[in-house]
């Protein structure tokens, strides 16, 4: 068997996107246990602060796509139009730790399935963390910790800064320099040059398509970062389906790539199914793959592996 064409001849593993989140709410309990169960080699959270300084498991700092906030009447006065936003919304930093825990977690995409809506409060760092120790000891091996810090800029500007309570955090879990399973990842640049000379953890710059370009270029992530993690489009070409070269630029900078993100239900263009276009990028050389439905992912990749 030849070994896959990732950076270091290792197969490419498959990374749980806000946990089994086409099967469940995203970032929920139940989510990441059924990812887990699957067999995912790690997990993907987006972590975000509350106005008391609390750091809980949210993709957005608005809460109406993804929970039950519209049904608390005792929130209504908190909806507000920010930045960023066309329409009013409900913030996490407008709320307390303590008022977060009063709602439950809805499943914001159409078309996927709605029967574990109302069930599942938010997350903290803190709870995930356990859970995930907890799936460690019973699986007898590492997995994968791939946190994203969302918006950490903007919440500086008034006054949350998410970078000492997410190391301590961290490192109250054990999670150091030699735990190679972890990567702490933001779009933010800034964000990960305030990082890095604080620990000796794994980075990930992630990377916005902006007219066919990162938004990073890769010296400047390579400077802080061992991963990038790159929409889709910048890796393959949609039409002839080419690389683009960008791989094979992280690769030689050392950077492992992590392209996001891969769904059963919104498949790229010039694919004819989520299955063919997830080979096509393990045949590229990716490392890993984020995946809303890691099942399929890891299914793909099993055939994958067994055709080399």
């Amino acid at each position: 068997m030849k070994n896959p064409p990732t950076l270091h001849g290792q197969p490419p593993i498959v990374i749980a996107h806000r946990g089994a989140s086409g099967h469940r709410p995203e970032h929920t309990r139940e989510a990441y246990q059924l990812a887990l169960a699957m067999g995912a080699d790690a997990v993907e959270p987006d972590v975000v602060m509350t106005g008391d300084g609390a750091l809980v498991i949210r993709h957005d700092r608005y809460l109406s796509t993804s929970t039950d906030v519209a049904d608390h009447p005792e929130f209504a006065g908190r909806r507000t139009l920010k930045e960023g936003r066309v329409v009013p919304d409900w913030y996490v930093e407008d709320f307390t730790l303590a008022e977060i825990r009063t709602l439950r977690a809805r499943q914001p995409f159409p078309g996927r399935s709605r029967e574990w809506d109302g069930r599942s409060p938010i997350l903290t760092l803190e709870e995930l963390l356990a859970l995930l120790r907890e799936a460690e000891a019973a699986r007898g091996a590492p997995i994968g910790f791939h946190p994203e810090i969302k918006h950490p800029d903007y919440l500086l500007s008034i006054g949350l800064d998410m970078l000492p309570p997410l190391l301590q955090t961290l490192r109250s879990f054990g999670y150091d320099g030699g735990r190679t399973s972890l990567f702490v990842q933001s779009f933010d640049h800034t964000f990960l040059q305030r990082l890095r000379p604080l620990t000796d953890m794994r980075l990930t710059q992630l990377l916005e398509d902006r007219d066919g370009q990162p938004h990073v270029p890769l010296a400047a992530a390579a400077s802080v970062a061992a991963a990038v993690g790159p929409q889709k489009s910048l890796l393959l070409d949609p039409k002839t389906r080419a690389s683009t070269g960008l791989l094979e630029e992280a690769h030689a900078f050392g950077m492992q790539v992590h392209p996001w993100t891969f769904r059963d239900d919104m498949v790229g263009p010039g694919f004819a199914d989520v299955r063919q276009e997830l080979e096509a990028y393990f045949a590229l050389g990716v490392d890993g793959v984020f995946a809303d439905f890691p099942d399929t992912a890891l299914a793909v990749r099993a055939a994958f592996l067994a055709q080399r």
